[in-house]
């Protein structure tokens, strides 16, 4: 059989499946921002494993909830070894075959088209633009983030896509993953709701979001979040990018992911892997970087400032895409929640739709983040899992109060894990409990 009827024969099965098979379920995800823009293909972005083909099957749920019928919600998957090297130009044929089956839609009708893994068909974006042009449709695209960055969907997609990013579970839809219930009333928690919430929240910063290892014991999860690790490694950056550089890259990884929150300079970390032996280019370590934050295993926050030259000599802070990731690179063998507990604020913000950095005062002050909205409201916020220690909460304290006088306007917040254990917090910062934070809408 030519490979051109094989192909046509095996997307056919494909999208019969798809219009007559069971409907799959999830837990349901939360999108800050809206999901689909009219005229626009939506590109479903994130870190492997994070739920992205679970959102595509969640965004055909609610049409089917919203009396959009079942034929118009077609979806098929391209990671199948029957359809490698497949090409675009094949793609419309597919497109024909479900105008065959249904004419009566074609441009009455509204079909919602949601293609997975698309990206490893060549030449899928000018489809996509020919199926956005010529027929009544919407478009949903997800597929592994190393081929759908924000970035090269902007340029082959010339202003025609709209990326939504799938982060694993937040603590919310952690909690509705495990039946957990979800207070309607944040201000109005009897203490037994508290100390439930509590109480999940610090298994949540243990075991994170992804949602493949909610239930399991601890050393499976272990082996599956490495397995995630090494995949984005291997897929996202070495074979996308062609990088060389394997052992330079994983020192940064274990690095990144095992010092959590910390600051992470180039100059140095070159200068590090130069004395361990490892032959390494400046230009490279800075590539390197990009790459894991392209494949949404890293989050990175640039210090805050005017000038870009201070922006640019100062370190980051950089992030996990999950706190779950923690325990897996990080050799101390405490668990460090404080750490855990920033990380999940960092992922919350961005989660939020908010533009993230750190602020450093003059006189050397740290502050984790300074949350700006669009609309230019600012938040400074630390985020500190104990403040039983005096000594600790005066610190925090005393940060806050100093960023405040270098961004005035901006609201203070202090978000721990116990507030009750804090004293003498000045009126003008706001003491925050972690888990009602994060359940939070916005802030304020």
């Amino acid at each position: 059989m030519p490979a051109h009827t094989r192909f046509q024969a095996v997307l056919a099965e494909k999208l019969a499946e798809s219009l007559t098979g069971p409907l799959p379920s999830g837990t349901p995800r939360r999108v800050h921002g809206p999901v689909a823009l009219k005229g626009k293909a939506t590109a479903v972005i994130g870190m492997r494993r994070a739920g992205k083909t679970t959102f595509l099957h969640q965004i055909r749920r609610e049409r089917l909830d919203r009396g959009v019928a079942r034929e118009q919600l077609p979806y098929l998957n391209f990671e199948d070894e029957r359809l490698a090297g497949l090409r675009g130009q094949a793609l419309g044929g597919v497109v024909e075959e479900y105008y065959r089956q249904f004419p009566r839609l074609r441009h009455a009708a509204t079909v919602t088209w949601c293609f997975d893994e698309l990206q490893v068909v060549d030449g899928w974006e000018r489809f996509v633009r020919r199926l956005l042009d010529t027929e009544n449709v919407e478009i949903f695209l997800s597929g592994s983030s190393a081929s759908l960055l924000s970035r090269e969907i902007a340029t082959s997609m010339r202003g025609r896509a709209w990326a939504v990013v799938i982060h694993p579970f937040s603590f919310v839809e952690y909690l509705r993953h495990h039946g957990e219930p979800v207070p309607d009333r944040l201000d109005l928690l009897s203490a037994p709701d508290r100390s439930r919430l509590d109480a999940a929240l610090r298994t949540y910063l243990v075991a994170g979001g992804f949602p493949e290892v909610q239930g399991v014991d601890a050393e499976t999860r272990y082996r599956l979040l490495a397995d995630y690790v090494d995949v984005a490694i291997l897929r996202d950056v070495v074979e996308r990018h062609g990088v060389t550089n394997v052992a330079g890259l994983r020192w940064m990884v274990r690095q990144l992911l095992g010092t959590p929150a910390g600051l992470f300079s180039a100059e140095k970390f070159y200068g590090a892997l130069r004395s361990q032996g490892i032959a390494i280019a400046k230009d490279t370590v800075h590539d390197l970087l990009a790459h894991l934050e392209d494949c949404f295993l890293v989050r990175t926050s640039w210090v805050d400032a005017s000038s870009e030259r201070r922006r640019r000599v100062n370190p980051r802070k950089a992030y996990p895409v999950d706190p779950g990731l923690i325990p897996i690179f990080d050799r101390t063998g405490r668990r460090n929640l404080g750490h855990a507990l920033e990380t999940a604020v960092r992922i919350e913000l961005e989660r939020r739709g908010l533009d993230v950095t750190y602020v450093r005062t003059k006189d050397g002050h740290e502050v984790d983040f300074l949350a700006r909205t669009v609309d230019g409201k600012m938040t400074l916020i630390q985020a500190c899992a104990e403040l039983d220690d005096e000594d600790t909460c005066a610190r925090e304290t005393r940060a806050l109060l100093a960023a405040s006088a270098e961004h005035p306007g901006a609201s203070l917040e202090l978000v721990t894990l116990a507030p009750e254990q804090a004293e003498n917090v000045p009126a003008s910062i706001a003491l925050r409990s972690a888990a009602t934070w994060l359940l939070a809408d916005q802030l304020g």
